[in-house]
């Protein structure tokens, strides 16, 4: 069985998606019987104009001598093929929820409003031509039923390399990975430990997404006399190191703005034992991160401040969440077997 899948290229970009993606095929490719590949392709959504274009360009290809296509991301998951399979990360969330929150750059013209509807007329017309559909999460099964009235399975995706989270020691820092963007407010984090002399030291690791929010952390970091107590590793990082900074640290951090789904960052410290740290509007992340399983708080330094001392302050109850998370994420029994069972049946 020839299995291509497909998902869009943000040229320079990588997250979450991207290696889930890589993971996918790698894992295709060890499953007996199947041959795997990944297309990537270039995508941009600025001018809003331009989105059209992109669409077109994904509708307009053709996949010879594939047995089945698996989508991911938009509007990659628009190419055409007579057996394919979603599963879905996330739509363009412009022309949905976010527009609906007044927060879409589709809304400020007519230019951009007759791009939404496209979007949704493309999105149903896909949607209606799938042999079937997962989602990564909840928060994404039931977006695409109330905008689309498209029925969908949770298909949860499972770490990637499950095997190098295995929990260590409980240190002094908190641990924050992932992409740095503004999206995920790291800023959030650094302005609430400068609230808490005695608190805990915080390690920031991964790529940004542009250098000016790397810049505008540096200076944060700077101004609020934090350089002993921050440590900023900005960059690619061997994934290693990335458990390493996770298995040793005392809790984890991620804060997102309504995420899609758990998000890596959260599934990786739970795997390895340790409480996360998040706020009240990230999203995907709360349907697991709770006060059993680490801290929720107000997206404000001092609300942050407040639970981030009351989760590490006590490194017992720190232990003793971050148990409850490993216990909860492994209790899910997300696994590729399964995950590739059900995407090939």
């Amino acid at each position: 069985m020839k299995v291509l899948v497909v998902n869009n290229a943000a040229p320079f970009q990588r997250g979450g998606a991207e290696e889930l993606a890589d993971h996918l095929v790698r894992r295709l490719n060890a499953t007996p019987g199947v041959q795997s590949e990944l297309v990537r392709i270039p995508f941009t959504w600025e001018p809003a104009e331009r989105l059209i274009e992109e669409m077109l360009i994904a509708r307009g290809l053709r996949l010879p001598n594939v047995d089945r296509v698996i989508g991911l991301k938009f509007p990659a998951y628009m190419v055409p093929h007579q057996d394919k399979v979603l599963w879905l990360l996330h739509q363009f969330r412009q022309a949905y929820d976010l527009s609906e929150a007044g927060q879409s750059h589709l809304d400020f013209d007519e230019t951009g409003r007759g791009v939404k509807a496209a979007i949704r007329a493309a999105d149903n017309a896909c949607f209606a031509e799938c042999r079937k559909i997962y989602c990564n999460s909840p928060v994404t099964q039931n977006r695409l039923m109330k905008f689309n009235g498209v029925p969908s399975e949770v298909l949860y995706p499972p770490l990637n390399d499950g095997e190098l989270f295995t929990g260590g020691d409980y240190g002094d820092y908190v641990f924050a990975g992932g992409r740095v963007a503004a999206g995920k407010r790291q800023h959030l984090l650094i302005e609430a430990l400068a609230l808490l002399p005695n608190g805990p030291r915080l390690v920031i690791a991964g790529p940004p997404e542009n250098e000016a929010y790397a810049d505008r952390l540096r200076r944060l970091v700077e101004d609020l006399d934090l350089n002993d107590r921050v440590s900023l590793r900005f960059g690619f990082h061997p994934r290693e190191d990335i458990a390493r900074w996770a298995n040793d640290a005392l809790a984890c951090a991620y804060l997102p703005f309504d995420e899609d789904s758990v998000g890596y960052v959260t599934m990786e410290a739970f795997a390895a034992g340790k409480a996360v740290l998040t706020v009240t509007d990230s999203g995907g992340l709360l349907e697991i991160v709770s006060e059993a399983t680490g801290a929720v708080s107000e997206p404000t330094p001092a609300a942050l401040a407040e639970a981030l001392a009351r989760l590490t302050s006590d490194r017992s109850l720190a232990m003793a969440r971050g148990a409850a998370a490993r216990d909860l994420w492994r209790n899910k029994n997300v696994t590729w077997e399964a995950t590739v069972r059900r995407l090939l049946d």
